[in-house]
């Protein structure tokens, strides 16, 4: 096998450096703020692996980063100043689904946060889109609800 050049062998370390330190922020940032916050560690976690795969520089098309997926208007909303910090991106995403926890039973909580409150007002439920009904089963299976 040939030998990666100096700078390719570099890349690849600053990498796996930068996903520790994202492992570490995450799992501290989770506990920490999911019990302040009256949220089970566990739940947060399932949140997390369906909205980014763990992924704390995840973007998705519509422009939701981090690990939590915040939206920028999300972000500003929770004043996340920097969506991709790992411990700030799970702070203002357990303190979304904080306020959203207060306001709805769980199942529409998480679809709130999967399509918006509005659209879940709007069709007094989990509203029909698949990706949403399919978000809402998977991460209550993930937390084994």
């Amino acid at each position: 096998m040939p030998e990666r050049p100096p700078c390719a062998a570099f890349a690849v370390a600053v990498e796996r450096r930068l996903a520790a330190v994202a492992t570490s922020a995450r799992d501290a940032g989770n506990e920490k703020h999911a019990t302040r916050h009256e949220l089970s560690p566990d739940f947060v976690r399932a949140v997390i692996q369906a909205e980014s795969a763990f992924n704390p520089y995840a973007r998705s098309p519509k422009g939701a980063m981090g690990l939590m997926q915040l939206m920028p208007a999300t972000a500003r909303r929770f004043n996340v100043a920097d969506p991709y910090n790992p411990q700030a991106n799970i702070e203002g995403g357990i303190k979304y689904l904080r306020v959203l926890l207060d306001r709805f039973p769980e199942r529409l909580a998480l679809a709130a946060y999967n399509a918006g409150e509005a659209a879940v007002e709007r069709f007094r439920g989990i509203p029909p889109y698949a990706e949403t009904r399919d978000y809402v089963t998977r991460v209550l299976r993930l937390v084994g609800r």
